[in-house]
């Protein structure tokens, strides 16, 4: 689908105060085919977004509507920046209305309905849409997204540990898939946008914690997608970490090699899977990423380090708010529109 015959895309996003709608607002607004058209929040209905967000000053000039007097209905796209059970609400309205939807919460990303209710507290309402529904990670399933009119984005760290295994598990027999360790970490800005006691600054700065010891919501979605890859069953260890940073995540994933497979070049394998994507980088052999390397920008870094034949470590970076979050679903936007999917989103890490 080109981008609505020649004209802009009208692009509403609902829950336009948080994180991730900002930087929603930060991208789409520098978007050459972009037309913001409307911004959501019942709390802040009247306000000018760049009255909360001075960054946007002189580039929206949009206020806060509620959605009942939004637009919405009018817009061509629809992105949900709400949180989880906002979105599967009001998405057989705007599919009724022909308006595609890119939710940026938990609705759509898990098809098990079962593990959704299990892990998100709440009944899924739209089983329907969910079946239809294509899960947002472009690297896995770029033509999908493209003929899509519902995509859950996936969360910033499944976006980390998928892609970081991805070469692996598309051949079978290079990994034993019933040990995969994730050992990430991310910055305070992924808790979202609300007074919370473990995101203060006196708690959160100058700590290092390990958080959701017992089980965490993103578990299921990472499995749901590792399994889907290899075909079989995977065994995962995943744990969360907060770090005294605001944006960045970096991921450690701990693999073994199977004996047969001890002689594959892993590096060659990543460089070659990867060519040609616009926003994953493999970096040289023996490299050591940095989460400033990617800080706002769509960027996702990757390196290997093989300390034994029989171990395979893997170093994954980005920016959880961009290619974890907003620019992932920019990304997936201009693939459902015809559209070069790097549009808007050339952006160059921001040093220091």
């Amino acid at each position: 689908m080109a981008a609505v015959n020649g004209k802009k895309i009208k692009v509403g996003i609902v829950g336009g105060t948080g994180y991730t709608g900002v930087e929603l607002l930060r991208l789409l607004s520098c978007h050459p085919n972009v037309e913001l058209t409307a911004i959501t929040s019942r709390k802040e209905e009247g306000m000018p977004v760049a009255q909360m967000y001075p960054n946007l000053r002189g580039h929206v000039d949009l206020c806060f509507t509620t959605p009942e007097t939004s637009p919405l209905e009018q817009c061509d796209v629809v992105f949900f920046a709400t949180p989880h059970g906002v979105a599967m609400e009001q998405a057989k309205s705007l599919l009724d209305h022909g308006v595609r939807i890119i939710d940026l919460a938990a609705d759509f990303r898990l098809q098990d309905t079962v593990a959704f209710e299990q892990w998100y507290n709440m009944p899924h309402t739209c089983p329907d849409i969910l079946a239809e529904s294509v899960y947002g990670l472009v690297e896995l399933n770029r033509e999908k997204i493209a003929n899509a009119r519902v995509v859950g984005n996936p969360g910033c760290y499944p976006t980390t540990v998928v892609l970081g295994l991805l070469p692996l598990l598309r051949r079978q027999g290079l990994i034993d898939p019933s040990y995969i360790i994730a050992d990430c970490k991310s910055g305070v800005s992924g808790a979202g946008r609300k007074a919370s006691v473990p995101t203060l600054f006196s708690e959160a700065s100058d700590n290092f914690k390990a958080y959701g010891v017992g089980g965490h919501r993103h578990h299921p979605e990472i499995t749901e997608q590792l399994e889907g890859i290899a075909g079989g069953a995977v065994q995962l260890t995943f744990q969360p970490h907060l770090v005294p940073m605001i944006r960045g995540m970096f991921s450690t994933i701990y693999v073994r090699v199977q004996p047969d497979a001890q002689s594959t070049d892993f590096q060659a394998l990543y460089e070659q899977h990867y060519a040609g994507e616009p926003f994953v980088d493999v970096m040289p052999a023996g490299s050591a990423p940095e989460t400033r390397s990617v800080r706002a920008s769509n960027q996702l870094r990757i390196a290997l380090q093989r300390p034994n034949p029989g171990q395979l470590i893997i170093l994954v970076v980005q920016d959880n708010l961009v290619k974890g979050a907003s620019g992932q679903a920019v990304q997936n936007m201009n693939l459902m529109f015809g559209l070069p999917e790097t549009t808007g989103l050339d952006l160059v890490a921001v040093l220091p």
